[in-house]
């Protein structure tokens, strides 16, 4: 509070009422921007909190998981896992063999592609997808009311084996990758796979991955290394 003195003694009390009032007013109107400049400085910083945070989660909106049994062709339940992610054309699965050692094949819809990951390996294999990948994929993409779990019967499961021949030749430089597929073979090398009819009487497979689909069809992709 701030006081006002004049030489005049009749009107040194209104003299003090006006100066009093005006302290009062001036002080009311410093405090009001006082505390709007604090509250605007903490949204500020809230803002700069939360709005990362988002951009940083995933879209789990258009994530869904989805688990699938199927027998394999001694009847023993095989089970795996499809991660579909509708937003950027991506099916993940995941096969866990007997073992208990898991590969990951990832179908690139939007590229075109299935980058295969075996157990127990740092290298991936690359293949283009063909219509019948694409038919698989989309029995995942198709359905709006995706159930979470399916589990196929021995009878009705359509089963096929293909064969796949590594080129020593065709190794991929990893960079060159769309994200997806570099963030799955970092730090191995990666192989190009062409479809073939099957490794002659000489050649020996290299190993097999079996894929369940929700449409009863499961496919067994055997490699070998072709002769260059």
């Amino acid at each position: 509070m701030v006081r006002c003195w004049t030489r005049s003694e009749n009107r040194l009390e209104e003299e003090e009422e006006e100066c009093t009032d005006g302290g009062s007013s001036h002080f009311q109107h410093k405090a009001f921007w006082v505390s709007l400049s604090a509250l605007l400085l903490l949204v500020f910083v809230a803002l700069g909190l939360i709005v990362p945070l988002r951009l940083s989660q995933p879209p789990s909106q258009f994530l869904q998981i989805v688990r699938i049994s199927a027998p394999d062709q001694a009847g023993a339940l095989i089970n795996q896992s499809a991660v579909v992610d509708q937003q950027n054309d991506l099916v993940t699965f995941s096969v866990t063999s007997p073992a208990n050692q898991t590969s990951t094949v990832l179908f690139d819809v939007k590229h075109g592609l299935i980058c295969y990951k075996p157990a127990n390996q740092e290298s991936c294999f690359l293949q283009e997808m063909e219509q019948s990948d694409h038919d698989n994929v989309n029995s995942l993409f198709q359905d709006p009311s995706l159930q979470s779990h399916f589990q196929l019967s021995v009878n009705g499961t359509q089963r096929q084996t293909e064969f796949l021949g590594v080129l020593a030749s065709g190794q991929v430089n990893t960079s060159s990758l769309e994200e997806p597929l570099r963030a799955l073979c970092r730090g191995g090398s990666v192989h190009w796979t062409r479809r073939a009819d099957g490794p002659s009487k000489q050649r020996l497979v290299y190993f097999c991955i079996d894929i369940c689909f929700p449409s009863n069809i499961c496919v067994s992709v055997c490699f070998y290394y072709l002769p260059e």
